[in-house]
Order: structure tokens, then C-alpha cells, then sequence
């Protein structure tokens, strides 16, 4: 069949507007799909071939040239995506009479190693923050800031809490005689996780900074939230948390790209892997429903476990 340049775009739009119309694709979305499907017409186009007569072994000449061109693993399987949801829409438009793309496979992806900072950079860290909370030579908003920066970071990396269980927490959690935090987490998931002395010491130095400024200590009683904020939301948000992060990094001489406040729950799992924590452990403190999805960071044991080889095994080279 000789292919229709203008029925393959056509074609395209029918199914961007499906997407949009049936499915509620956002913008970004339909112009990603847009820029796979026509680069897909534009492959076919060399073998004068059309969608609506595309073969299996035709797709899978499109993936081979994908990979030859350079393109990741990730984005290869993007494509797979994109012409698995194409042609199912045009079975079921009736546009043709099977499906070429439903047998494709995708390039094997590993899970991505979770970026960690050492427990030396979480120390500067740590120990930066604390500093800028104690100058004498700051304001009241800026010692309330600065404290409360330093309780954020204490808190986050004695739990591994996700940021957005943190900056929700409520007033309630800072009890003096605490030991746990009730935290609700993803799904409604309910846990508790302990604090350790020095993020204890930290959320009673926020406090009292806080119940010193009139202003912000007003807010807090009337929005019942440990971090409260004047916003929709009434606490802090995430992305104020991670700006101000990104600014503490930078001082201490870390580059911001590299820090997060996600990087951080990461350092505490891995920390305490490395130290011996039971992978058990760990994923109930993270609040993981999976144990697959705290296996991520068995690298770190694994590395652990290679170290101690090398350098304690009688017949490891020295």
C-alpha cells in the first residue's frame, strides 16, 4: 500500500485528540506523544509505509534505529509506549485489523541508584544549619527561619520521613517527653518513628524561638502545624523546604543540584544500612508497603560487604 503522508497525521491528531478529550492528557503529554508519533511516520515514511499497514518487524526496525541514534534506555521505552497506546487506539477506532505493537518489548531497565550523601556531607550539613540558628546577629523572622531549618533537617534525617509528611506534621508531634512521631503517610498509611536526642533538642529550640515571636507564634496556635505558613495550605510547603536546603548546601560547599530533601530520606536509609540496620527495619521506618522498593539501597550493603572482604580475608590481596 503506498503510504499517505497527510493519513498518518491526520491519524495522529485523532489520537492526540482522544487523548486529551477521554483520558485528560495535559499539554506536555500530548506534545511528547505528538513528537514520538511523527518521528514514527517519518521512519516508516523511508519504506513508503503508513500506519495503517505497519508491520511487528517494521516497529522493531523503528527501535533499532532508535538505539542506534543514540537514545537511552528510558526514553526508547517511552516510544514503545506511545506506539502500544497508537495502534490500540486504531484497532479499536477500526482503523486496522490487529495490533503490531502489542508483542514490541522494551530495553531491560535497572532501577536507578538513589543519589546519597556521605555522613560527612549530612554533618556539614547539619552542623552549618545549627550554626545559623545560634548567630546572635539575626532578626527575629530570620532566627525563626533559621531554626526551623535546622529542626527540618534534624527531624528529617533521624526518621527518613518523605518531605511531605514532614513539612504536615502537626503541632501535636512536638511534645517534650516524645520519643515517636505519629506520622500519616502515603494511602493514609499510619506508622510511628523515633526521634533521636539532638532532633528532640532541635523541635525545643524552635519552639521556644517560635513562642518568642509574636507573629509566628500566633500563626502556628491558630493553624495547629509545627511548620506553619501563611499559604493555602497552612505549613510549610515542600518547595520552600527544598530552596531553603539548596541555599544551606551551597554555603557549605555542596552543590545544590545534589542535595534534596528526597536525597536526605535516601542518606538515612543508606546510613543506616551501612551501619547494620536490618532491611526490615528500614522499610518500616520509611513507610515502604513493598520490601522491593527499599531493596534500592542493597548496594550499599553490598559495597559493605566487598569492603570487609577485601580488607579482612586472609587471602585478600594487601
Amino acid at each position: 500500500m503506498a503510504r499517505d503522508k497527510a493519513s498518518d497525521a491526520r491519524l495522529i491528531e485523532l489520537f492526540l485528540d482522544m487523548l486529551a478529550a477521554e483520558q485528560g492528557a495535559g499539554e506536555n503529554t500530548l506534545q511528547a506523544y505528538r513528537g514520538d508519533l511523527e518521528d514514527l511516520a517519518r521512519f516508516l515514511s523511508r519504506s513508503n509505509t503508513a500506519f495503517v499497514d505497519a508491520t511487528t518487524q517494521s516497529l522493531r526496525d523503528h527501535l533499532a534505529d532508535l538505539e542506534t541514534r543514540g537514545f537511552k534506555s528510558s526514553s526508547v521505552a517511552r516510544r514503545i509506549s506511545s506506539m502500544r497506546h497508537l495502534f490500540r487506539f486504531l484497532l479499536n477506532e477500526h482503523k486496522r485489523g490487529d495490533d503490531p505493537a502489542a508483542i514490541l518489548s522494551g530495553p531491560k531497565r535497572g532501577k536507578p541508584l538513589p543519589k546519597v550523601l556521605s555522613i560527612a556531607d549530612v554533618d556539614r550539613l547539619l552542623t552549618l544549619a545549627k550554626t545559623q540558628s545560634d548567630d546572635p546577629k539575626q532578626s527575629p523572622l530570620q532566627k525563626v527561619r533559621a531554626t526551623r531549618l535546622h529542626c527540618l533537617l534534624e527531624i528529617l534525617y533521624a526518621t527518613g520521613m518523605r518531605v511531605s509528611e514532614l513539612v504536615a506534621l502537626p503541632l501535636s508531634s512536638a511534645r517534650r517527653d516524645a520519643r515517636m512521631i505519629f506520622v500519616r503517610g502515603k494511602g493514609n498509611k499510619e506508622r510511628f518513628v523515633p526521634l533521636n536526642e539532638k532532633s528532640k533538642q532541635a523541635m525545643a529550640d524552635y519552639l521556644t524561638t517560635l513562642d518568642a515571636n509574636a507573629k509566628e507564634k500566633s500563626k502556628s496556635l491558630q493553624a495547629k502545624w509545627l511548620f506553619p505558613s501563611s499559604g493555602e495550605s497552612g505549613h510549610l510547603t515542600r518547595q520552600h523546604f527544598a530552596r531553603d536546603l539548596k541555599e544551606l548546601a551551597e554555603a557549605a560547599g555542596i552543590a545544590p543540584r545534589s542535595i534534596s530533601p528526597h536525597v536526605l530520606r535516601h542518606a538515612f536509609a543508606s546510613h543506616l544500612l551501612q551501619n547494620g540496620a536490618d532491611l526490615r527495619v528500614v522499610q518500616t521506618l520509611l513507610g515502604h508497603t513493598d520490601i522491593s522498593t527499599t531493596q534500592i539501597y542493597t548496594h550499599v550493603v553490598e559495597e559493605r560487604l566487598k569492603s570487609l572482604v577485601r580488607d579482612l580475608h586472609p587471602l585478600a590481596d594487601k
